[in-house]
């Protein structure tokens, strides 16, 4: 994506006109009235592309291009001629000097910005290709001699599991790719840490900006993400930068993308396929350079099935997919996790460090965690915190001493065989849509509002109960 546009000419009203055509869409310049003047600048700047004149007072752009294309760092820089001169010697020259295109006098707004769009697309098919090359060579490097990935980015991320080493050689291969990265995995199981990784791994010296979009509707969600100008809005006394503009060289990672909203989705693919944007109340698009990272626990192939998530928006999302698995198929982690969890909690609570007992991970272990990650965090910290610096031992954790979450104590619920449906229901017989929900919150108030439990009661999964309770809240 060009965001800084060189611009060099020895008059100063075209100078002036060429940097107000190109600031109004969103570009920055920086204009120079010699070739000389624009060599020195060049020796501590990198433009995305170069507006060169070709009569210039003394050094011509001819010569300056032949110079610009012995510095390594700009022989990729397209250059674009701009003449009054339309002879075909003078298009040949800029040719052969080391120019990418031509633009003739008197500039036209419409063939500038086209001139430039082109340029842009050649960039990011090549940026791509090369991307594709690094990946390739480094998948390579990993698949056929075992080369193992750099730890110093992971270490946030507490495991010995196989799985996971896997998907961080995968991160170190993509990490310095422009295109999306899609995380995807049940809730608790660490996804914000994983696009922490790629962002740490992929050497980008702007920030990792997060933001969670589930219940975020269009116009918070584009508030949010991209700012509103000063009085865009009643109450916008100021104008506000938006989250993506804060990222700017950096990431953006938007969790819980399987929420958004369908307005919103259309935003977002129109900001990933053009890296553009507008701020609530402006006129004037700004370029964004930010990597998007998305993570989600829904199944974004079913949404799409179902009409609920733009397909072209998954397309593009899932250039480069990761899945990370539950903590109940690596538990071979649990004994490092559980270690970690009481040393942060005892510092947090400011207690002493409680010791653990052998035989915790192994009850641990017949333990499924529905929660994953988060819900192992939670139960150790609250043990740690019951434990009054004694060794923790199985006792204190009832709820994982069996391989299933235990059933709740059960509330008082009418016994099938006496529920008489019409005294339910104001003395009719129920629809099946009233009676299905009925049984769904009955399964939910015997277990005391845990899906999981409820729906082992229900005999379906959790994430069918997720489904219908989802429907059944749009529903109302």
């Amino acid at each position: 994506m060009i965001h800084h546009i060189l611009i060099i000419d020895d008059e100063t009203w075209f100078r002036t006109l060429l940097s107000t055509m190109l600031e109004r869409q969103g570009y920055r310049t920086t204009a120079l009235d010699s070739g000389e003047a624009a060599l020195t600048w060049l020796e501590r700047d990198t433009p995305d592309i170069i507006l060169l004149d070709v009569v210039l007072a003394t050094m011509d752009g001819f010569a300056v291009c032949r110079e610009i294309r012995k510095i390594d760092a700009l022989k990729c820089v397209p250059v674009i001629f701009v003449t009054g001169t339309h002879d075909q010697e003078t298009i040949c020259e800029c040719y052969q000097s080391g120019g990418d295109d031509y633009l003739g006098k008197p500039i036209r707004d419409y063939e500038l910005l086209a001139k430039i769009t082109l340029q842009t697309r050649m960039q990011k098919q090549s940026q791509v290709i090369h991307e594709i090359e690094d990946e390739n060579m480094s998948l390579g490097r990993y698949l056929l001699y075992g080369e193992s990935a750099a730890a110093e980015y992971f270490r946030a991320i507490i495991t010995v599991d196989a799985k996971m080493h896997q998907i961080f050689k995968y991160i170190d291969s993509i990490s310095r790719s422009s295109r999306p990265v899609l995380v995807t995995g049940e809730t608790g199981v660490g996804k914000e840490s994983i696009a922490a990784a790629i962002h740490n791994r992929s050497g980008r010296k702007g920030r990792l900006v997060t933001i969670n979009v589930a219940g975020l509707d269009d116009n918070l969600f584009s508030d949010t993400l991209f700012g509103h100008e000063k009085g865009a809005y009643t109450g916008a006394d100021n104008a506000r930068m938006g989250l993506i503009e804060k990222a700017a060289g950096g990431t953006l990672f938007l969790d819980e993308i399987g929420d958004l909203r369908p307005e919103s989705q259309v935003k977002l693919l129109r900001l990933l396929q053009e890296g553009e944007y507008y701020p609530l109340g402006a006129d004037r698009r700004k370029l964004s350079d930010a990597r998007i990272v998305v993570a989600t626990n829904r199944d974004l192939d079913g949404m799409m099935g179902e009409g609920k998530f733009r397909e072209d928006l998954v397309y593009r999302l899932r250039t480069h997919r990761i899945h990370v698995p539950p903590l109940r198929e690596r538990k071979n982690d649990l004994h490092l996790l559980v270690n970690h969890f009481v040393a942060a909690a005892s510092k947090e609570l400011k207690c002493s460090q409680p010791k653990v007992s052998d035989a915790l991970v192994p009850v641990l272990s017949r333990y499924n965690f529905p929660g994953n990650i988060r819900e192992l965090e939670s139960i150790i910290f609250d043990s740690v915190s019951r434990s009054g610096g004694k060794m923790l031992t199985p006792d204190m954790f009832p709820e994982c001493s069996t391989g299933d979450p235990p059933l709740p104590e059960a509330q008082e619920v009418p016994e099938a065989s006496d529920l008489q449906l019409e005294t339910l229901f104001d003395n009719r017989f129920p629809t099946l849509k009233e009676a299905n929900d009925y049984v769904i919150q009955a399964a939910l108030t015997r277990a005391n509002g845990n899906q999981t439990v409820a729906a082992s009661i229900l005999g379906m999964t959790r994430q069918a109960l997720h489904r219908r309770l989802t429907r059944r809240k749009e529903r109302e």
